[in-house]
């Protein structure tokens, strides 16, 4: 399955969420994981970004679909990105 890299900014009202009930996040990632992706790690971040997270997705519209409803709420804004392990991006070099 697809790997992906999704780093996420808080709104303000994304901020003053989970500042008010920080659970709300372990909620939306349920909700991704109803939307068919799966999170297999994320991380707080400190800089231009709040958080990092790496989903596995069947296919593009899946992960898009993703982004897409999140961003729609209005707490967050997405930056999504495709993933390929080292070992996949190396044999793909050595292709002809």
């Amino acid at each position: 399955m697809p790997t992906y890299v999704m780093l996420t900014k808080l709104t303000t009202w994304g901020r003053k969420t989970v500042k008010e009930r920080p659970e709300r996040i372990k909620e939306v990632n349920k909700e991704v994981e109803a939307m068919g992706a799966r999170i297999r790690a994320q991380y707080a971040l400190l800089g231009p970004y709040d958080f990092v997270n790496i989903l596995d997705a069947p296919d593009d519209i899946t992960i898009s679909r993703v982004a897409v409803e999140l961003g729609a709420r209005g707490t967050l804004e997405t930056m999504t990105m495709s993933a390929i392990t080292l070992n996949d991006f190396i044999a793909g070099l050595h292709q002809k």
